[in-house]
């Protein structure tokens, strides 16, 4: 008809199809959180638990040592410096390989520790850790949901995909990598830390008197 406005057509044009060799990431790295889980998914190959706030699974690619930092600290010259640890406010986290914590009952009891309470634990198999806040090359650390004020960190980050898991305290029946660390002298040196943080705490609140002639007693 004579003066009529033509119809324009406001369906969008077909979308073309997605490469099958080249993988989507618009949704994957939508946002800092993302980014970070896509860092330790694909860059580390780690596996991660669905989910805010991120959190790594043990036992799958390693496992964990959870100590006081002042028993983890005397541990860390038995470490190559790729070994990957980690800080969680008072609390270190020694990553060890995996299946470390099935050695770990029957390593305390013959390094002759079982006996004794130690602020020490082991995760592995079914358990998770908080995810530390990625080193600062990482994309999308900044703003990531992660980096708040008492989050794990990173004392020791990990290498490239593969290079974290070479430098992970094994038993050498378990393929330890050449150079690797020994998990049992790791392990003692841990345990003796721990033992002494022990003994340490019931004497924080005790007078001066009561302490001044004992300190050679637990060095």
């Amino acid at each position: 008809m004579a003066g009529s406005v033509p119809t324009v057509s406001t369906v969008p044009l077909p979308r073309r199809p997605l490469d099958p060799d080249v993988p989507d990431t618009g949704d994957l790295l939508a946002g800092p959180d993302a980014r970070v889980r896509h860092w330790y998914e694909n860059d580390l190959g780690w596996a991660t638990v669905p989910g805010r706030p991120l959190r790594l699974l043990t036992g799958v690619r390693f496992d964990v040592l959870d100590v006081p930092a002042e028993a983890g600290a005397g541990a860390l010259r038995h470490l190559v410096p790729g070994s990957p640890v980690a800080l969680r406010g008072d609390r270190m986290e020694l990553l060890v390989a995996a299946g470390s914590a099935e050695e770990l009952p029957g390593l305390l009891d013959w390094l002759e520790w079982s006996a004794v309470a130690l602020d020490l634990r082991v995760l592995g198999a079914g358990d998770a850790i908080q995810a530390p806040v990625p080193p600062a090359n990482v994309s999308g650390r900044a703003g990531w949901a992660g980096s708040v004020q008492g989050a794990a960190v990173w004392l020791r980050p990990p290498g490239p995909k593969g290079e974290a898991e070479a430098s992970l305290p094994a038993m050498p029946a378990m393929g330890r990598a050449q150079g690797a660390p020994d998990l049992v002298r790791l392990l003692d040196t841990v345990a003796a830390g721990c033992h002494r943080v022990r003994l340490r705490r019931p004497r924080a609140g005790l007078p001066a008197a009561c302490r001044r002639d004992q300190p050679l007693a637990f060095s």
